[in-house]
């Protein structure tokens, strides 16, 4: 009993290390291996990235089926009909980044969303806004009391009537742009009447209205082609509506996400948004 009570602790460590079938001097190396594998492995783990079904998702999965191995990285790509959950699941981290949005629009969203941040990494391409119908061919033939339906977030709906601006077909008051609002068209020759709508609706709103100022991506999504199929398009030169990659704060550092940066920055993306969209989508890249 007297000699049991003179072992000393590192005795005793040493005699269950051994019955265990380890020993003291492997239990610290054993334990940093592990730390280690830990570490290696969240390296790997797939970017899980929250974007709208076109152009974004089909840009990220040229990435991943083109690019994404070579440059060491994984995509998880997670579709959205909405602009709302894609900014919501990254605060909450069910998502590593999300990419479908422009900075006006993200602004918007965390000011109306009373404070939260997000980090905007960088630009990827624009979509041209544009103004479809299926009833008339040209902006002038909109009629006197026709119904133009604009898209009913702030930052869409000011961009829209803009774009209407830009055209001829309103004024809007002295030094308001983009945060235009219906109240603020000063001169409406032909009294349109303006039908604010969730984004994703407004393709579909074209059998009811006589026109809409349709968001790119629902346009393409719906089978139109901006370049072709609008009556009057966004000027890209100059535009601050190009959509890019954005993160929780501190994650811009995030070696993956440093990667995906640089690779939707390349030559191979550019090339991939020329070739595909033909103009409906315009590469924010050189």
């Amino acid at each position: 009993m007297r000699r049991l009570m003179g072992v000393t602790a590192a005795a005793v460590l040493a005699m269950v290390l051994t019955a265990c079938g380890g020993s003291a001097d492997t239990a610290g190396p054993a334990a940093a291996t592990s730390g280690g594998a830990g570490a290696s492995a969240a390296m790997d783990a797939p970017l899980k990235v929250g974007v709208s079904p076109v152009p974004h998702s089909e840009i990220l999965k040229y990435v991943s089926d083109n690019l994404a191995a070579k440059a060491g990285i994984k995509l998880e790509i997670v579709e959205f009909a909405d602009y709302v959950q894609p900014n919501v699941q990254l605060q909450e981290s069910q998502l590593d980044a999300n990419y479908f949005q422009h900075r006006p629009y993200l602004a918007d969203f965390l000011k109306s969303k009373g404070g939260g941040e997000l980090t905007y990494v960088q630009d990827v391409h624009l979509e041209p806004l544009g103004l479809y119908s299926k009833k008339i061919k040209a902006v002038t033939e909109l009629a006197n009391d026709a119904t133009v339906a604009l898209p009913n977030d702030a930052t869409n709906l000011g961009r829209s009537l803009k774009l209407l601006e830009d055209n001829g077909v309103i004024t809007l008051k002295e030094g308001v742009g983009t945060a235009a609002t219906e109240r603020d068209v000063a001169n409406n020759p032909k009294n349109l009447q303006f039908k604010p709508l969730e984004a994703a609706q407004l393709p579909r709103s074209l059998e009811d209205v006589d026109a809409a100022v349709i968001n790119g991506n629902y346009a393409l999504e719906a089978g139109l082609k901006p370049a072709g199929d609008s009556l009057v398009l966004e000027k890209a030169e100059g535009n601050p509506y190009a959509n890019g990659l954005v993160v929780r704060p501190g994650q811009e550092n995030d070696p993956r996400v440093k990667k995906l940066a640089e690779l939707l920055a390349g030559p191979e993306v550019k090339q991939f948004i020329e070739t595909t969209y033909q103009g409906s989508v315009i590469s924010s890249t050189g």
